[in-house]
């Protein structure tokens, strides 16, 4: 009781200190946030004292920031959420309106991203449900692909293609069920094809589980025991599908920005722009309230699904020794990467040739040229040293971080949700606002945010591993914490957390390109490949090559870390010299022998 007391004061603490942060923001940005405010209700009024003078009287902005914070701060207990700064109207309508319209959006993304992750791991369960899975091959390059690909770049894609062309679909506005298709299908799909990679790494642990093996023997349909191994798997997978909930709840500014969805995203990053505090604070307390409850029913899913097993430690373990999946594949994708950085390097990236503007692929022009004539494969190239390094060092930063932070639920899991409310967008104005603009903004923005998945993830695991009945059995005979720690609970963990680090780390530079995107990362003339699809995707009808090169490089990244993940693997241990060739099963007592 007491530390579930603690955890609940631990988790107000960190909502209020981010909302009140917030409330800080024109402060840290050392800003006058009247001027602000006056720019965005009228940008041709001259910002003369007087007028400056007038709009700190009618904001309140004389008593300073604290004032400011505890009148919004005792208003809300009141239920009362202020009025815009800008617009003048009450905040709390406007707010829930967006609300509402992000949370169905982010519904039926969900539905297409269950969908999409069926479709990923349909293989898996059907040779499972055969009891063929000893001679699967790991794929992965379709979804690997398809989580690659940009969600602004999709939404941008289905707008023009089936909304524009074909007409099929709406592709602007906000009226009716069907205006919701293609802006979740341009967040679903990349986020089920995460999700579908997650759980089709579990389902083989599943699948040769001893329950499994005993209702195969009884005749049980194996459609059935499909049932049950994705019973089995989805408890791990739950408080990652909650972070994802929230992010496409708030996180879908891109997508919204496309398609003029008036989402909560959209919202908040127009009230941070315009420094609109009771808005910018309003919606970030509504995200946080929706992390909180995600985690809840995510939490209580899970308990559901996997009984009293938890509680007693009756679990198997799904992460079983195996030997690393051998192939070429990611020797393929990863030489076919650095030929393209390779030749790309050896062009100059800025040469301007206005006369050979937006050219086809060429012997020349491998890749084609841009809107200022500049060579793409060039500047595809040197933007990988900044794209591709830059996320292969947050990539690290966070999987350290997350890991670290998973080992402690209790501390970790509100720090989670919290962060996990705050928008990558929101987060480069926070960190914009604290350490200034410049080109380590976005890393930071981004890192500061991309730990979180791979924490809820190790707390996950650990959680399931500890009620495994190999840990209760070793716990019996004497073993300590830490024991249990570096022999048997991270060589079981730290496999999938690392597999899923990889998953990630296409993600990590996608975030990087939307901030990009936005104009909130690099700027010209600089080829960060977020850049690149930002300046050229005006282009994309009458030059397609133009967007496709850069997200093609995108994908190829996804499908290298996608396979070099599938050869991560718990090892096997010792085998016996005669005999088949099994895994080595010592007895308790002899590893705490040896240990000792």
């Amino acid at each position: 009781m007491r530390q579930r007391v603690a955890t609940a004061v631990w988790r107000v603490v960190l909502a209020a200190g981010l909302v009140c942060g917030i409330g800080l923001l024109p402060w840290l940005t050392r800003t006058d946030p009247a001027y602000t405010v006056l720019k965005a209700r009228s940008a041709e009024r001259d910002p003369t004292p007087e007028v400056l003078a007038d709009i700190r009287a009618q904001l309140g902005l004389d008593g300073g920031p604290l004032h400011v914070l505890g009148r919004w701060l005792g208003g809300l207990v009141r239920g009362d959420a202020g009025q815009s700064w800008i617009s003048g109207s009450d905040v709390l309508p406007d707010v829930l309106q967006a609300l509402g319209a992000s949370l169905l959006l982010m519904s039926v993304a969900l539905l297409v991203a269950a969908l999409t992750a069926g479709t990923v791991c349909a293989r898996t369960l059907r040779l499972g449900a055969r009891r063929r899975l000893g001679g699967r091959r790991r794929g992965g390059t379709g979804s690997a692909v398809i989580a690659s690909l940009p969600e602004f770049l999709v939404a941008s894609v289905l707008a023009t293609v089936v909304g524009v062309q074909l007409g099929w679909l709406p592709a602007l506005g906000w009226y009716g069920p069907q205006w919701t298709v293609l802006p979740a299908l341009a967040l679903g799909l990349p986020a089920g094809a995460v999700l579908g990679r997650l759980l089709d790494d579990l389902l083989p642990g599943a699948f040769g589980e001893p329950w499994a093996l005993a209702a195969a023997a009884r005749g049980l349909t194996g459609r059935r025991i499909a049932r049950q191994a994705l019973r089995r798997c989805v408890p791990a997978l739950l408080p990652n599908l909650g972070l994802f909930a929230v992010g496409l709840t708030g996180g879908a500014v891109a997508v919204e920005q496309v398609f003029d969805v008036p989402g909560l995203g959209r919202t908040t990053l127009q009230a941070a722009l315009a420094q609109d505090l009771p808005v910018l604070q309003a919606g970030t307390l509504a995200l946080v309230l929706l992390a909180a409850l995600a985690t809840g029913a995510t939490r209580l899913a899970a308990r559901l699904l996997t009984g009293p097993a938890l509680r007693d430690g009756a679990l198997s373990s799904l992460h079983r020794p195996a030997p690393p999946a051998g192939g070429l594949l990611p020797l393929l994708y990863g030489a076919v990467l650095l030929a393209v950085v390779g030749f790309g390097l050896a062009r100059d990236p800025l040469a301007l040739n206005t006369g050979e503007r937006l050219l086809a692929p060429s012997l020349d022009h491998p890749f084609g040229t841009d809107s200022l004539g500049r060579d793409l494969l060039a500047r595809v190239g040197h933007g990988a040293l900044d794209t591709l390094l830059l996320a292969s060092a947050i990539t690290a930063a966070a999987l350290v971080a997350g890991v670290l932070l998973g080992l402690v639920p209790r501390v970790s899991a509100p720090l989670v949700d919290t962060v996990n409310a705050v928008p990558p967008v929101l987060a480069a104005l926070l960190v914009t606002a604290v350490a200034g603009s410049g080109a380590a903004t976005p890393a930071l923005a981004v890192g500061a945010v991309a730990w979180a998945p791979l924490a809820a993830h190790t707390s996950a695991l650990l959680r399931q591993e500890r009620a495994t009945l190999h840990i209760t059995a070793t716990r019996g005979l004497g073993a300590g914490r830490w024991y249990l720690l570096r022999r048997e609970l991270l060589p079981a963990v730290l496999p999938p957390v690392l597999r899923h680090a990889l998953l990630r780390l296409p993600g990590v530079a996608l975030s990087l390109a939307s901030l990009g995107f936005l104009g909130l990362g690099a700027q010209p003339p600089s080829p960060e490949w977020g850049l690149l699809l930002a300046e050229n995707q005006p282009y994309a009808e009458r030059a397609p090559w133009a967007v496709l090169a850069p997200a093609a490089v995108l994908a190829l990244l996804g499908a290298l870390a996608v396979t070099a993940a599938g050869g991560l693997r718990r090892p096997r241990r010792r085998c016996h010299a005669a005999g088949p060739v099994v895994p080595e099963q010592p007895t308790a007592e002899k590893e705490l022998v040896a240990a000792r």
